[in-house]
């Protein structure tokens, strides 16, 4: 890797020297409050976008139950409120709670390049695991996971995947889940911004099929914005892989007409599935074309991935609070705030799992 591409932390380097950690038992009592707070603020939020979500369902349900056989309305009975009021509020919830302003610093052409390739291995790496995850669990209990993304692309317009994947929820969640979160944790470390950024990020999702993915990507974005301080950075990365995962996926689905596929390819019919090929070429073709460059990323991702780690290029700074090493867990998680924000989306992933 030349110098013009090589990865962030060459770039940007902190010095340490000017970072003493402080960790005397009333700073590691108000960090403990601090985190509890932000939890508590997150699942206050939470009940908001629940509630403003399902008023207006309810009220379509009783007045026009056949509007929400349409995904589109569907899709935007769920979202509408939830960008225009839900979010918002819990945008103020969390501003209530101090904030640490994370230092800025450029990041050339040739880095975004590279983090690019980087967030793609890691999306469909991680996206792999996590269908195994629920595969095998599908499997136990007798009866395959949904999976809800995949419901919601084939289910609604391309305009309405462009709009939500692509340009709502990346703005919205970059914003929430990178900049709101990590400038109010990361003066306990970069390793700890990193962490809960990706931790409530994979909660939120609600689902198991997009907790691991969300997760794994949600801590490489955070680590993104706290070396360069840059929010735009990882909306136009996020944009990059809903676009990619959302618009593209989605439409060569449609070009292909996956069920009608997966059908034909089960039946066993020769015949059948050699008329399903010829009327089906270019679906064929472009859907080959689109899986060769998913695999070209997972492999050029991870190697980068691997290259960065062995130079030790993803190295996190202390905090100007330093939480000591056998208090961490108790002080960032095992508290009434983060532990009921994660205890409940916990357990809505266990009911996404099971009902």
């Amino acid at each position: 890797m030349d110098e013009t591409n090589e990865y962030v932390m060459t770039e940007y380097q902190y010095d340490t020297g000017t970072m003493a950690g402080r960790n005397g038992p009333d700073e590691i009592k108000a960090a403990r409050k601090h985190f509890s707070r932000l939890g508590g603020m997150f699942i206050l939020g939470t009940i908001v976008v629940y509630a403003v979500q399902l008023v207006p369902m309810m009220l379509i349900e009783l007045l026009k139950p056949e509007w929400m056989q349409n995904g589109n309305i569907s899709l935007m009975v769920s979202i509408l409120p939830m960008y225009l009021i839900g979010m918002p509020v819990l945008i103020l919830l969390v501003k209530t709670i101090p904030k640490e302003t994370v230092e800025r610093h450029s990041m050339k052409a040739g880095s975004f390049i590279v983090a690019a390739v980087m967030c793609y291995a890691i999306v469909y790496v991680s996206n792999i695991l996590g269908n195994i995850m629920t595969t095998i669990i599908g499997i136990l209990k007798g009866d395959m996971v949904q999976n809800q993304v995949l419901n919601v692309t084939q289910s609604v317009s391309m305009w309405m995947i462009v709009v939500y994947m692509v340009i709502c929820a990346p703005v919205m969640e970059e914003y929430i889940f990178r900049k709101l979160i990590v400038d109010r944790t990361v003066r306990y470390g970069q390793g700890t911004a990193v962490l809960v950024s990706g931790l409530m990020f994979g909660l939120f999702h609600g689902n198991l099929n997009q907790f691991v993915y969300a997760f794994v990507l949600g801590m490489f974005l955070a680590f993104l914005y706290v070396k360069t301080g840059d929010i735009r950075v990882t909306i136009g990365l996020h944009m990059l892989i809903n676009f990619v995962g959302g618009v593209v996926s989605s439409g060569l689905m449609r070009l292909l007409d996956l069920d009608t596929y997966m059908q034909v390819m089960g039946s066993g019919d020769a015949a059948a599935i050699m008329n399903f090929v010829q009327g089906n070429l270019a679906g064929i073709m472009a859907y080959a074309i689109f899986a060769l460059f998913v695999l070209g990323m997972m492999i050029a991702g991870t190697v980068l991935l691997i290259v960065c780690i062995v130079k030790r290029k993803f190295a996190l700074e202390k905090g100007t609070v330093v939480i000591p090493r056998g208090r961490r867990f108790r002080t960032v998680i095992g508290n009434v705030g983060m532990v009921i924000y994660c205890v409940f989306w916990a357990v809505m992933i266990i009911l996404q799992l099971f009902i």
